[in-house]
């Protein structure tokens, strides 16, 4: 026989997905449906111990998004309760007659053992227990919460540029920016459900505290009017079971409510919250001992407890040694290591003859960092700087299409403690200062606010900023700062100058090897190419022209076959970029507009076109004809124009005749390094053009 096999929709994952359906209409029949007294006694051991299990959950959850589903088990467990409280009222009121275990022996045991029998003292707990709970732990839960949503909310813009900076600097995959920006996103979505969850409790007090004195004032009219019983009789007995049934309700509620302030009120951390307190509250000896000897002294006062103190003060007293010692054996142990070192360490021998291997070859890529920002680039001490240049390099060979060479690192004495220096062909070609264990909070443009700190610059893009520290990184969010740290900042600069300068970075040896591996899938390709039909310094220059003006050659096959078809006929390095321009005008054009069908461009007046066509028919491609003062308007009339394209939000292209683009391009890279310029022929037929502005109407 194979046996009986459940269902689908019951195995597995969806039998999980019942159970919250299924507590649901258990609480509902609660309320409609008489229960006996042993499944009452079972639903509040039930209860009491969800409450414990949430409690231990909150207490060694590390994030609050560990436990995300902490509202909704709130206000399930709370109309578990006051379902727990209906089904109860009606045996007391109808059953409480009999005796005090009329409801159950839950009831009974917290009416008898908790309150001693007596139901002065078991009001006097109840209405304590509902205070300790509505006023102090609630409220202040549900204000921690309502604060927590507003700075949450507040901070989410400059957590997600900060995502979206990481992203771009190559230091994270889209797949992980996706999962922080999903995490931002719930962290707000947390807190705003846990302002509204807390009212769930405000509101399970009050209920608490209506449903017993209607038990009390219901069973006395039951029990004298129904029951013939005496008033003294009745107010005890009922008395007792309304309490009994208001403490097994309220306790747990209690529980409940404590975890809800543990799990708003801790500060992020990778440590639950038993460990931050071990390990901060108890972690400076001198604290213990001072403690040990004002706790000691009271002890010594005539009149007052002497054993208790004392013996408090003495554990105080050995724990504070005990810590003292342990931090004394590990300062010897820091303090040996050197000395050992120093005393293996020899003479140092005699200067040699100058070799050939004293000449060392400069690094085409290298990073110097002053001693202070040593840590981030040392791998024994956990330098996340060296994990973010592997990812740099990868993403820039993802997106440019070729492997840059890797980043020599090194420390520089000369150089500022605090500030690093990027090189290119040993020339330094950026640097600055970036404060370890700090946060630069860059302006954006639309802060709310200004910080205190250093005012520096965002050594990568120019952006105001300010060094601040770890404790106001929350706050700088919250006020729409980008806040980052300093790995980040010279990770970021570090990518800006790589990318900046792609071309001098396409070297002989990076083109070979770029070469050797697209030789492994299209052989026959390259082979009839290089050297054949072109040398490869023709087709460095090509590339190296490409990158130039920011176009990635991720496309190296249609990249090859354009040379290929053209190399027979032309051999200028200027001519067959223009060729392979033409060849790659869909990717060029993609690059610079995304997915947009129409182009927003800026064109020539057909004078200043004429008058730019004769001066290179007559002074060739390098366009020395052109004369000065039509020169210095066509900058400041490009400018101007490209500066209105940006205020639009678009970005600054210019669209020309074929011949003119070449001599534009390297004439206005320097003085508007953002700006694009297009061919005409490079302009797929499919994209609409829309032209926006027209240079040269006063020229």
């Amino acid at each position: 026989m194979n046996g009986l096999k459940l269902p689908a929709w019951l195995s597995g994952q969806n039998s999980k997905a019942l159970a919250a359906p299924i507590l649901i209409i258990m609480m509902l029949a609660m309320m409609v449906l008489p229960l006996p007294t042993f499944v009452l006694d079972m639903f509040f051991s039930f209860n009491l111990a969800l409450s414990i299990i949430i409690l231990l959950t909150a207490l060694y959850t590390v994030k609050p998004l560990d436990f995300m589903a902490f509202p909704a088990v709130l206000l399930v467990s709370t109309m578990l309760r006051l379902s727990l409280n209906v089904a109860s009222t009606r045996v007391v009121l109808s059953e409480g007659h009999t005796g005090p275990d009329a409801a159950g022996k839950v009831i009974e045991a917290f009416g008898h053992f908790l309150i001693g029998g007596n139901y002065t003292v078991g009001i006097v707990v109840f209405v304590i227990l509902t205070i300790i709970n509505f006023v102090v732990v609630t409220k202040g839960a549900g204000r921690i919460a309502e604060v927590g949503a507003r700075f949450a909310l507040d901070a989410m813009p400059g957590k997600q540029m900060a995502i979206d900076a990481d992203l771009n600097a190559g230091l994270i995959g889209e797949a992980e920016a996706r999962s922080r920006r999903q995490q931002v996103s719930q962290e707000a979505e947390f807190y705003g459900s846990m302002d509204g969850a807390s009212k769930y409790v405000k509101g399970d007090a009050i209920a608490g505290i209506i449903v017993t004195l209607v038990n009390v004032i219901g069973g006395l009219i039951v029990g004298m009017i129904q029951h013939d019983m005496a008033f003294g009789a009745a107010l005890e007995n009922y008395t007792l079971l309304a309490i009994g049934d208001g403490l097994v309700a309220q306790i747990p509620s209690l529980v409940i409510s404590v975890a809800a302030g543990i799990i708003v009120s801790r500060v992020a951390s990778d440590e639950d919250i038993g460990t931050q307190l071990i390990s901060q509250l108890f972690a400076k000896p001198q604290v213990m001992y001072i403690t040990a000897a004002i706790v000691g002294g009271m002890g010594i006062i005539p009149g007052m407890p002497h054993i208790p103190f004392i013996f408090l003060a003495s554990l105080l007293a050995g724990g504070a040694y005990m810590m003292s010692q342990r931090a004394r054996m590990a300062a010897a142990a820091a303090q040996t290591a050197p000395e050992e070192a120093a005393a293996a360490a020899v003479a140092a021998p005699e200067p040699e003859e100058a070799s050939w291997q004293d000449i060392v070859p400069v690094d085409t890529l290298g990073l110097e960092v002053g001693y202070r920002l040593i840590p981030l680039v040392d791998k024994g001490q956990g330098g996340e700087l060296l994990r973010r240049i592997k990812g740099i390099r990868k993403k820039f060979a993802q997106e440019v299409g070729f492997l840059s060479p890797p980043v020599h690192i090194r420390d520089n004495l000369e150089l500022k403690p605090s500030a690093y220096r990027i090189t290119l062909k040993g020339v330094e070609v950026g640097g600055g200062e970036a404060h370890a264990g700090q946060f630069l909070a860059i302006n954006p443009g639309m802060v709310t606010g200004a910080l205190p700190g250093a005012a520096t610059t965002d050594p990568a893009f120019g952006l105001p900023a300010v060094w601040i520290e770890a404790a106001m990184r929350e706050q700088a969010q919250a006020m729409g700062y980008t806040v980052v740290d300093a790995g980040t900042v010279v990770a970021t600069h570090l990518n800006h100058l790589i990318t900046t300068h792609a071309a001098e970075l396409m070297g002989r040896q990076e083109l070979q090897q770029l070469l050797d591996h697209l030789g492994k899938e299209s052989p026959k390709l390259v082979e009839d190419l290089v050297p054949k039909l072109l040398p490869i310094s023709t087709l460095q220059k090509v590339l190296q022209n490409l990158l130039i003006e920011g176009v990635h050659i991720r496309d190296m096959r249609t990249i090859i076959e354009t040379l290929a078809e053209y190399a027979p006929q032309v051999q200028d390095p200027n001519d067959l970029t223009a060729q392979v321009r033409i060849a790659l005008g869909r990717a060029i054009v993609q690059q610079i507009f995304a997915a947009s069908n129409e182009l927003s461009v800026m064109t020539l007046d057909n004078r200043l076109e004429r008058l730019l066509m004769q001066a290179l028919q007559t002074s060739g491609a390098d366009g020395a004809g052109i004369e000065p003062g039509l020169a210095d308007a066509l900058a400041m009339q490009t400018a101007n124009a490209a500066r209105q394209q940006e205020q639009m939000g678009l970005t600054p292209v210019l669209l020309v005749p074929g011949p003119l683009r070449p001599l534009l391009a390297r004439f206005l890279r320097r003085a508007i390094p953002q700006l694009k310029v297009l061919s005409h022929a490079e302009v797929p037929e499919t994209k609409t053009i829309k032209v926006t502005s027209l240079v040269g109407n006063a020229a």
